[in-house]
């Protein structure tokens, strides 16, 4: 896993009278169990794929309340989980990144709360907008509307997040409608503290089966004719008790002064940048105690018309703050007033963009602007802050003596799929470019420098799917590429089977790395089964086979010279119909964190251990960069020349390299000079290697050579380092 959460998990045991400290990820986790779920369940996505690594590393806690985990192998699957909830009164949580997994899952999203729930039902995504995002820039709240599924966005406050994930169960019962509740990045890893309850036991659960299955009832099943009568209930019945229960609960809070001609409206889990702008401006201070009336919607759908309503009417101007378009919000709240016939004034997107993430100095701008409209002098205040802060930001500029480098995202140092990316390159250089449709993973680092391939990302496992007219209409066979994890959650059937079918003649290139390591290295059904992992070994070649794909080969990753044949083998291969290369190297991440503390264990048992690691010659290299600009890897880096007749500076190898090759492999493949030289590092070296150690040396000094430097200015040794 990414992060170890074992001391952590044991807060997850606290009881009534305990004070809580965590983070935003454990706090969700100790709600669910304070809320008696029956089952959890979840595909793992930026920014909750720790909500589930906690949930698999707290599986014996689970097992004791008799919960039921399941680890799904994509979004559809986590949302489908929640059926049991339509026949049966248990409680069930899944969660799963947004918007990408809410897309996957839509389909049966829109059954579950078509035919509505028993038992409480509640998805949490990661809101993945803004700042760090790494999905297309959209919201879950059209999903919650087209749907008629409560969207809950609190206030990132542990307290307030912890309430509403029980008060979420309460409100999805009362309604028997589901629950979505999503959290922003930040609001995932907020650190605070709340008041413990006890962890509930469902009445039923894996611990207390129930013994017999729930009675067929047809108006349970999402079908016609009854889907219209469940259209007409969630209008008729679910949507008034919804917002009754969130009115009565107080589930909004309308914070600072009961009087005011001027109010803020705003999403709850935009609070704390909003908060912060306000105290910059003197109306609030660090503990949110606001000086302007502010209506917190930690419910932001449905709204409730008589809470907007009340709130609007002895004010003559609201602003909505509300991230991201379409204005969902803004406008519905501009027909509650309508409706009500108040004559208060609307603002939003008038004085804050559209789109975008709204940062700090933009809530800055668009609440100065609000604030000068209805002469509130407040404003000044605000404008200096933004002026400061855009003026640190061209001093900054000015001082710089040339502009940064560019540093494009890249893989890691050591990874299995640069070398993939390295071959395509050298066979582009040879037989020109091919048409390369990308993939979400740590592949899609390979659209960025120095290997700048790929034509389209469209979801998550489709890239052979979405190469499907391309085959059809290219003279060259197009190239898709893409991971065990996206294989398994969508590109098996999408992709693969679809191929088959149709024979669509192109390639795919599938990275067998073990894990769907770009959310933190989780495992997928095809990850080996050992340590605390649930992986199941399940063998991507086989599965293949069994659909009817008769081109498949298996390349070892590193290997540059043999994947670049392969390519070309399988681009001009006259055999029609998909062909498929399985490049099998496990994730360099996993790898390393399994290997690095065995070593360390062996190192202080005395043992030998051996740690490779490559070397550049800078009395060989030409210093023309044509192995950095094929590798790319973060560890292969330049220098400064030594050799006034070469002012070009020269490769270097840095301390970050794990000995995977690639370099030497890439010099090898694309016959670059000889200035790599592979390394090996010995702890505890035997008499043998002591011996082979002192021989290379005297040798090397008998032909004129160099030893091993003796002092900060002696020359590099062109040999391997002596023994530790």
């Amino acid at each position: 896993m990414e992060v170890s959460f074992h001391r952590e998990i044991e807060t997850l045991r606290l009881g009534a009278g305990d004070t809580f400290h965590g983070e935003g990820i454990m706090a969700v986790t100790k709600a669910l169990l304070q809320s008696g779920v029956a089952y959890v369940g979840g595909y793992q996505g930026a920014p909750v794929s720790h909500l589930l690594d906690v949930l698999l590393q707290a599986e014996d806690l689970l097992g004791e309340l008799g919960i039921h985990l399941e680890t799904c192998t994509n979004e559809a699957a986590a949302a489908a989980m929640l059926a049991a909830s339509i026949n049966y009164p248990v409680r069930g949580a899944v969660t799963w990144k947004s918007i990408v997994g809410t897309n996957v899952a839509a389909d049966a999203l829109s059954n579950l709360s078509s035919a509505g729930v028993i038992g409480g039902a509640m998805i949490i995504v990661g809101e993945d907008y803004g700042e760090g995002a790494s999905v297309i820039q959209e919201r879950t709240q059209a999903y919650a509307v087209k749907s008629s599924v409560w969207l809950l966005d609190p206030r990132p406050e542990l307290p307030t997040i912890v309430r509403m994930v029980e008060k979420g169960f309460e409100l999805s019962e009362a309604s028997a409608t589901p629950v979505i509740l999503e959290l922003r990045i930040r609001a995932c890893h907020v650190f605070g503290t709340f008041e413990a309850s006890d962890n509930r036991r469902s009445e039923h659960s894996s611990a207390n089966r129930f013994a017999e299955p729930a009675r067929f009832d047809y108006a349970r099943l999402s079908h016609p004719p009854v889907t219209f009568v469940q259209e007409a209930d969630k209008v008729n019945r679910r949507l008034p008790a919804a917002r009754a229960f969130i009115r009565e609960n107080r589930l909004n809070e309308t914070l600072g002064p009961e009087d005011g001609d001027i109010g803020i409206i705003v999403q709850g889990g935009m609070f704390n940048v909003l908060n912060g702008r306000l105290a910059e401006a003197g109306l609030s201070d660090a503990y949110g105690d606001i000086g302007v009336p502010t209506h917190v919607l930690n419910v932001t759908y449905p709204l409730v018309p008589e809470e907007i309503a009340a709130f609007c009417a002895d004010k003559r101007a609201v602003l909505v703050v509300e991230e991201g378009g379409p204005d969902f919000i803004e406008k519905e709240i501009g027909q509650i007033l309508r409706h009500a016939e108040l004559g208060t004034k609307l603002h939003g997107k008038d004085v804050l963009p559209m789109a975008g993430e709204y940062s700090p100095v933009v809530v800055a701008s668009g609440l100065s602007a609000f604030l000068t409209r209805y002469g509130r002098n407040e404003a000044a205040r605000l404008d200096e802050w933004v002026e400061a802060v855009e003026a640190h930001s061209r001093t900054v500029a000015r001082d710089l003596t040339a502009p940064l480098p560019p540093r494009p995202p890249t893989f890691c140092t050591g990874c299995p799929e640069r070398p993939v990316f390295s071959a395509m390159k050298l066979l582009r250089e040879e037989a020109g470019p091919v048409h390369v449709a990308a993939d979400i993973g740590c592949h899609a680092f390979a659209t960025f420098p120095p290997f700048s391939q790929g034509n389209s990302i469209l979801g998550y496992g489709m890239s052979l799917a979405s190469n499907a007219a391309v085959s059809g209409t290219q003279a060259k066979r197009p190239l898709s590429v893409m991971g065990d994890g996206g294989f398994w959650h969508n590109g098996l059937l999408t992709g693969v089977a679809g191929s088959v079918f149709n024979q669509d003649d192109s390639v795919l290139v599938i990275f067998k790395n073990g894990y769907t390591s770009a959310t933190g290295v989780q495992d997928v059904p095809s990850s080996r089964p050992q340590g605390e992992g649930r992986g199941r070994g399940l063998d991507i070649e086989s599965a293949l086979k069994s659909l009817g794909v008769g081109w498949v080969r298996t390349v070892h990753s590193y290997s540059v010279s043999t994947m670049r044949k392969t390519l070309r083998d399988a681009l001009g291969s006259g055999e029609k119909g998909p062909k498929v290369i399985i490049a099998d190297g496990e994730c360099q991440l996993a790898r390393q964190r399994r290997v690095r503390p065995a070593e360390a264990r062996a190192v202080a048992e005395g043992r030998r251990v051996v740690r490779t690691r490559f070397w550049v010659d800078p009395d060989v290299c030409t210093g023309d960069h044509a192995c950095i600009r094929l590798s790319g890897c973060p560890s292969l880096t330049v220098k400064p020349s030594a050799d006034p007749l070469k002012p070009e500076p020269v490769a270097h190898v840095n301390n970050d390299c794990v000995g995977c090759g690639l370099c030497g492999e890439v010099s090898h493949a694309a016959q670059l000079c000889p200035s790599f030289a592979r390394i090996e590092i010995i702890r505890n070296p035997n008499g043998w290697d002591r011996f082979r150690a002192r021989l290379s040396s005297a040798l090397i000094r008998l032909f004129g050579g160099y030893a091993a430097p003796s002092a900060p200015d002696a020359r590099p040794a062109p040999h391997p380092v002596p023994a530790e």
